[in-house]
C-alpha cells in the first residue's frame, strides 16, 4: 500500500517523519551511538553486502513466518528490544506492548523503562523483562521476584554496555526531570514541534524520566539519569555472578551482548536459555564489528545448544531474512520501532513490524522459501571475509 498521512512503506520514512515531529534532543537520542558511530553505521551497511540469488518458478503459494523464541509462540521472527524510557509518545512502553501484541509478537520491557512491568503484561503476555547488573544482590533478587510476580515470560540480561559517553557529533541534552527549569530550558525545541507536547497535553500529563521498575516499597521511583549512576556504580558482573543469576530466575534466560564465541559458550555453560549477539546498537565499545559478520560464528560455536537472536541493524524485513538464514532464530530491533512511535504513536510501531513482516514475505518468495524455518546459509550471498569467527 502507498504512504498515507497515517501509514509509511519503509523504515527509512518513519525516520524521517520522527525527526520532523519530535523535538531535537529526543530525536538525536533515538540515533546514538558510541564515539565516531563506526559500529553504529556498520551495523547496518554490513548487510547491503549480503546478496541474495532468487528463483523464477515453484515458488510458495504460502509462506510461513511462525518461529518459538524462549518458549514464546510468535507470528514474525522480529521481537521489540528493550530500550530505557519511551517518552517520545505518552503511552511509551504501553503503546508498544500493544502494538507488539496486535502484530502477535513480544517485546522486552527495560528495567529503565517509564511504565510498570503490570501495566505492560497486562497489555501483552509476551513480554520479557530487561535487567543490569545494578545495585547489590538483594536489590536484583528483589526486581526478579517482581518480573516474576507479573508475569514476565523471560529474562533479559544486558552486558554490552561500557558507559561511552563520547559522541564526536556531540550528544543531545536531555534533563533529569521535567520541572519548570528544565521546561524553560527545552522550550524552544518543544514549540517548535508543538504536536508532540500536545499529544501530552491531552492525556493530562509530561513527559515522565522515572523508572518505576527500579523504585523500591515505600520510595519514589529514581530518575533514569539516577538509575544511570547507580549501574555505572556497579562493578561489572563476573561469569560466577552470571551464573548465580540464572540460579534464582526460574524461566526462560537470555544474555545479551554477545559478541565472541567463547563468550558464547560461557552462556551455554551457566544455562542461559538463549543469547543475543550484540553491541547495544552501536552504543558499546567502538569498532566493534557489526552484528551480522560475528552471527555465523557464535551460531557455530553453541552449536544449537540455545537460542541465537541478533541485534543491530535491522532496517528492512531482507535484513531479518539474511540474519535467519545465517543461523538466528529471530531478531530484536530497537530503533526502527521507536522512529514509529515517534511518528505515529501505537500505529507507528505497528506500522514497522507490518513493514518488517511484508519485506520478510517478499524475500521468502524470491528464495522459493515456504518458511523462515527453511531458511539455510546457502539462500545468502557471501562475500569472502565477511565472517569474523573468532
Amino acid at each position: 500500500m502507498a504512504s498515507t498521512k497515517q501509514w509509511f512503506e519503509t523504515v527509512a520514512e518513519a525516520q524521517r517523519r520522527a525527526k520532523k515531529r519530535v523535538p531535537k534532543s529526543v530525536y538525536l537520542a533515538l540515533l546514538a551511538g558510541a564515539e565516531e558511530g563506526r559500529t553504529l553505521s556498520e551495523n547496518v551497511a554490513a548487510f547491503g553486502e549480503l546478496g541474495f540469488r532468487p528463483r523464477i518458478a515453484d515458488l510458495p503459494a504460502q509462506r510461513d513466518q511462525t518461529t518459538t523464541v524462549m518458549g514464546q509462540e510468535l507470528s514474525l521472527p522480529v521481537i521489540l528490544s528493550p530500550t530505557g524510557v519511551q517518552a517520545v509518545a505518552p503511552d511509551g512502553e504501553l503503546a508498544v506492548a500493544r502494538a507488539a501484541a496486535t502484530s502477535g509478537t513480544a517485546l522486552g520491557l527495560s528495567s529503565f523503562a517509564g511504565k510498570p512491568i503490570e501495566d505492560v503484561v497486562a497489555a501483552n503476555p509476551k513480554t520479557f523483562f530487561q535487567v543490569y547488573w545494578q545495585g547489590d544482590r538483594e536489590a536484583i533478587v528483589r526486581r526478579l521476584e517482581r518480573a516474576a510476580r507479573a508475569g514476565a515470560k523471560g529474562l533479559i540480561v544486558t552486558l554490552d554496555w561500557t558507559f561511552a559517553h563520547r559522541r564526536d557529533w556531540g550528544s543531545p541534552a536531555l534533563p533529569d526531570k521535567v520541572n519548570l527549569k528544565s521546561m524553560l530550558a527545552f522550550a524552544p525545541q518543544v514549540i517548535a514541534r508543538p504536536r508532540w507536547l500536545t499529544a501530552f497535553l491531552r492525556r493530562g500529563t509530561l513527559p515522565d524520566l522515572t523508572t518505576p521498575n527500579l523504585a523500591e516499597a515505600g520510595q519514589a521511583a529514581p530518575t533514569f539519569f539516577g538509575a544511570y549512576g547507580e549501574w555505572m556504580g556497579t562493578p561489572p558482573p563476573t561469569w560466577h555472578d552470571l551464573a548465580w543469576l540464572r540460579e534464582r530466575w526460574d524461566g526462560p534466560f537470555l544474555l545479551k551482548g554477545i559478541s565472541h564465541p567463547e563468550d558464547a559458550r560461557r552462556a551455554v555453560d551457566i544455562g542461559a536459555s538463549a543469547i543475543s549477539v550484540s553491541n547495544h546498537g552501536g552504543n558499546n565499545l567502538d569498532s566493534t564489528p557489526a552484528s551480522i559478520r560475528l552471527l555465523p560464528g557464535i551460531v557455530d560455536a553453541v552449536g544449537g545448544q540455545v537460542d541465537v537472536v541478533l541485534d543491530g541493524g535491522i532496517r528492512r524485513g531482507g535484513d531479518v531474512v539474511k540474519a535467519l538464514a545465517l543461523g538466528a532464530r529471530a531478531v530484536l530491533v530497537g530503533r526502527p520501532y521507536l522512529w514509529g512511535m515517534a511518528a505515529n504513536g501505537e500505529t507507528g510501531v505497528h506500522n514497522v513490524l507490518e513493514i518488517l513482516r511484508g519485506g520478510i514475505d517478499s524475500a521468502l518468495l524470491g528464495l522459493a522459501r515456504s518458511s523462515v524455518r527453511d531458511l539455510v546459509p546457502e539462500d545468502v550471498l557471501v562475500p569472502d571475509g565477511f565472517r569474523i569467527d573468532h
